[in-house]
């Protein structure tokens, strides 16, 4: 993965902090998806689609920290802020439809 990559350049002493934080909610978005798909129902689906967008921003904010710490080159960053950006544009649309979908249920 890439935020993999981009953390093992960072420093040691932050292998309890930032590293171990980013690489926890990287793989906590797929893995939230997947558990979500993995539901008895739409509304469980759409709420695990909810917590992986919620680690998408924890993961956002940890990057743009690295970087304002210099131990994230922008050149890194910036891809890597397009991509999860990308992510969260899809995710949102995804629970908006599952959200249509509930309420259709509901009438």
């Amino acid at each position: 993965m890439t935020v993999y990559k981009a953390t093992s350049t960072f420093p040691t002493d932050e292998r309890f902090g930032l590293i171990s934080q980013s690489r926890r909610a990287a793989v906590s978005i797929p893995s939230n998806i997947a558990e979500g798909a993995g539901r008895n129902s739409i509304k469980e689906f759409n709420n695990f689609l909810g917590i992986a967008n919620g680690s998408s921003y924890e993961l956002q904010t940890q990057l743009v920290i690295a970087n304002k710490l210099a131990i994230l080159e922008s050149e890194i960053l910036d891809p890597l802020l397009a991509q999860i950006d990308e992510l969260q544009k899809m995710t949102y649309s995804f629970q908006q439809m599952l959200e249509k979908k509930i309420n259709m249920k509901k009438m």
